[in-house]
């Protein structure tokens, strides 16, 4: 039978059949089935290997006789150059579910395994805040054209620093994705990285005194304080376990420093009363949650940027980062050698010396913290009186 308008029109389903299909005379494989309940649809069926394989090709309202016999034969040439239009359907499917946040998705539940809680925390943030616009997008079909200019976008609203984090975590996620067999290629490759204009803020005795005033009786006025007196990362304090705090130390491990070293940080007494004046309610030092460290940088940054404007001061922007910057040119000015200044805020040796000098310096690094403790405490302490500052003499 040849399948025409004519034709179809007096299909009818045998009795005691739930389904059959009627096939083409003229056209191998060209069909309709029919089906219990009223269902009428084009197929295409061909065989691939020992397997049949069958493409639905649309109801018979919605297709012509003429129409579906032209998709038909399409699909029969292409069986005949080699190809299986059935299996490119389902895989055109499967592409179609990976998008770029099924992908990322995968990506951030691998890494939370495998980065540092700071390192995930930032990745996740990147590709979860940052590239919202690509996670709609099927993962193989970004090219370079539409990374770089989200990142272009990003870098302009959020900085160049921000966008050239963001395109770091993007070519970790691609070339991950490489590897699992998603996608053929990384299109962050050749994207080009923005300048970023190097930080300098170094705060001056008097900027250290209106932020020290402005502080409050709070977790973050703690934390701000004891970053300005050990000069650690905003992590180190903000995710301070009692566990850490050992004796007259603070001992953070490997694993919750930058460059994977542990950093001895002493306890001098401005530090000791800080940290005697914390309740111990859970694992960590600071944090609203027993089981979870500070969070909600951001909101209690801009409380005090409130607070130093309303008592009258206007300072130039600053970061928490740039305290750290501020103690390790404070010790270089009280007369702390260099090399011990770089240890004190755990930056790791260099060259020959890192491979020759194995003493600890632990001794000088507590002299360095006290000479700063006392700095600090003369510059922000209302009538603190003359400091009690004695510059180091040279090795």
């Amino acid at each position: 039978m040849k399948l025409t308008q004519k034709a179809i029109a007096a299909l009818t389903l045998p009795e005691g059949k739930t389904e059959t299909i009627i096939f083409d005379d003229d056209l191998p494989g060209f069909g309709v089935r029919l089906r219990a309940g009223g269902s009428k649809k084009w197929i295409y069926q061909y065989k691939v290997g020992n397997q049949h394989r069958r493409v639905t090709l649309g109801s018979l309202a919605a297709l012509t006789p003429a129409r579906a016999r032209e998709t038909a034969g399409d699909l029969c040439a292409k069986v005949r150059l080699g190809q299986d239009p059935q299996g490119e359907k389902t895989e055109g499917r499967a592409r179609a579910a990976e998008t770029m946040l099924a992908v990322t998705q995968s990506y951030l539940t691998y890494q939370s395994g495998h980065l540092r809680r700071r390192s995930y925390t930032e990745v996740e943030r990147h590709l979860l805040k940052y590239c919202k616009p690509l996670h709609g997008l099927q993962l193989q079909k970004i090219d370079r054209r539409t990374v770089a200019a989200l990142v272009l976008d990003v870098g302009s609203n959020s900085g160049a620093a921000t966008g050239n984090r963001v395109r770091a975590s993007l070519s970790a996620l691609f070339s991950w994705a490489m590897r699992q067999g998603l996608c053929d290629s990384n299109p962050i490759a050749g994207s080009t990285r923005q300048t970023e204009q190097s930080r300098a803020r170094v705060l001056s005795d008097t900027e250290l005194k209106i932020i020290w005033s402005a502080l409050g009786s709070d977790d973050y006025g703690a934390i701000i304080k004891l970053l300005v007196l050990t000069g650690c990362r905003r992590d180190e304090i903000g995710s301070l376990c009692w566990s850490e705090v050992t004796g007259d130390q603070i001992v953070l491990p490997p694993r919750r420093t930058k460059n994977n070293r542990e950093h001895r940080i002493p306890i001098v007494p401005a530090a000791r009363a800080i940290l005697d004046g914390r309740e111990r309610n859970g694992a960590f030092v600071f944090g609203r949650h027993p089981a979870k460290p500070f969070s909600g940088w951001g909101v209690s940054k801009a409380g005090l940027d409130r607070r130093i404007k309303a008592a009258g001061h206007q300072l130039e922007p600053w970061r928490l980062h740039d305290l750290r910057r501020t103690m390790r040119t404070g010790l270089g000015a009280i007369g702390v050698a260099p090399h011990v200044a770089e240890l004190t805020i755990n930056h790791a040796r260099k060259g020959i010396e890192a491979t020759y000098d194995k003493y600890k310096y632990a001794g000088e690094i507590k002299t360095a913290l006290t000479l700063w403790a006392n700095h600090v405490l003369a510059a922000v302490v209302e009538g603190g009186g003359e400091r009690k500052v004695v510059p180091l003499r040279g090795a």
